[in-house]
């Protein structure tokens, strides 16, 4: 883990020339480096740059990751992803469900995206923020965070919503139920809304490794909410059935605008039935 952290930074601190190779915006690029996924479509920028890689089903080509990456990119990955199985399993018969639907059957394990996060001194950081408030469009999220701090999740609880800190525990990582998972499970298992603060004018860079196991933007397999089946279910689809690709299309063209890209496919008697206790 710590080396995956120590590559991630050694790219971002090499010369702006290492790098301009790797920045695109276009989705179809399996590697891509930029700044604000979303500068154009959210209403405010965040301070970090990303390098974005889809590990899976297809590993790029190693001259197609950026040098200081190479190598421990992939055995990273494949370490996460062995993990993610595991996980896939035990939330899966923790549904009620047969261990291998959430992964293989719904879909969960068939793709795995590698988003590297720097986040740069900011010399106003009261002006910006690392990351404004969102949730992932993934089913999990598996997180490797540096020492720096900086993640906060929130917590939805009435009469308004109050943000705890998440701070980094050496050798650990941070797993977050995503968007995809939530629409799967009919809201039975609760993305996790979070955000970074800005790194301060003295620094230094905190670096972050977010591990998505989602589907591709061409996937069509349809994504559809369990109804029914055990303790806390619900006897009706909260939401209507979708594609990954939908599902994402909808996601980046928002932005990260502190609205959930959930509602836009939530069917509309749902929306007046309270949820069941989180799991």
């Amino acid at each position: 883990m710590d080396e995956m952290l120590a590559a991630v930074r050694r790219f971002n601190e090499e010369p702006l020339e290492a790098k301009v190779p790797y920045y695109t915006r276009d989705v179809a690029s399996k590697v891509r480096f930029s700044s604000n996924f979303d500068l154009f479509r959210s209403p405010a920028a965040n301070w970090r740059d990303t390098m974005f890689v889809e590990m899976f089903p297809e590993v790029p080509s190693p001259e197609e990751i950026p040098p200081p990456c190479r190598g421990v990119l992939e055995e990273y990955a494949a370490a996460v992803r062995r993990l993610g199985e595991r996980l896939f399993e035990l939330m899966s018969e923790a549904l009620g469900l047969p261990a291998g639907y959430l992964g293989r059957d719904a879909g969960g394990t068939d793709g795995l995206s590698v988003a590297a996060h720097y986040y740069p001194a900011c010399p106003e950081p009261e002006a910006t923020m690392g990351a404004t408030k969102h949730s992932d469009p993934s089913f999990l999220t598996v997180l490797l965070q540096d020492t720096s701090g900086g993640l906060q999740a929130v917590l939805p609880r009435p009469p308004e919503e109050r943000w705890v800190d998440v701070p980094p525990v050496a050798g650990a990582l941070v797993v977050n139920v995503g968007d995809l998972l939530q629409l799967v499970s009919n809201e039975r298992l609760r993305s996790v809304e979070h955000r970074v603060l800005p790194t301060g004018a003295a620094g230094p860079a905190r670096v972050s490794v977010a591990c998505f196991f989602s589907l591709a933007y061409s996937s069509t397999r349809p994504c559809v909410p369990v109804v029914g089946g055990g303790s806390g279910a619900r006897a009706a689809a909260v939401y209507r059935s979708t594609t990954a690709g939908e599902f994402l299309a909808h996601y980046n063209g928002k932005g990260l605008d502190g609205r959930s890209a959930l509602d836009h496919f939530r069917i509309p008697a749902a929306a007046a039935s309270p949820p069941p206790p989180p799991q």
